[in-house]
């Protein structure tokens, strides 16, 4: 499980340096949803303690606007993977 989350780390980071300029970032409505749902993600994770032993990182930071923050950064596809890793995390530490 800690190896699917490094490497969606590693995969995500890859892809946020290997993004071309001309990508537009997502707009801010996009991200305030965005950043609603991550946190639910994280309240999840951090309601069970299973998954809450192996999360770290900005991506699972308690705080809404580091995950608008770097949203408005970000072009969509980069979001919708972020959000698909931690929807993944967390079906895999559920079980």
């Amino acid at each position: 499980m800690l190896g699917k989350l490094i490497g969606a780390s590693l995969w995500m980071t890859a892809l946020t340096f290997l993004t071309p300029l001309s990508v537009q970032a997502a707009p801010p409505e996009f991200c305030r949803e965005y950043a609603d749902a991550a946190i639910n993600q994280v309240r999840g994770a951090l309601a069970n303690p299973v998954c809450a032993r192996h999360i770290s990182g900005a991506r699972w930071a308690p705080e809404r606007r580091v995950h608008f923050e770097w949203c408005l950064s970000a072009p969509i596809p980069a979001v919708e993977a972020e959000r698909g890793a931690r929807t993944e995390f967390l079906r895999g530490c559920r079980g």
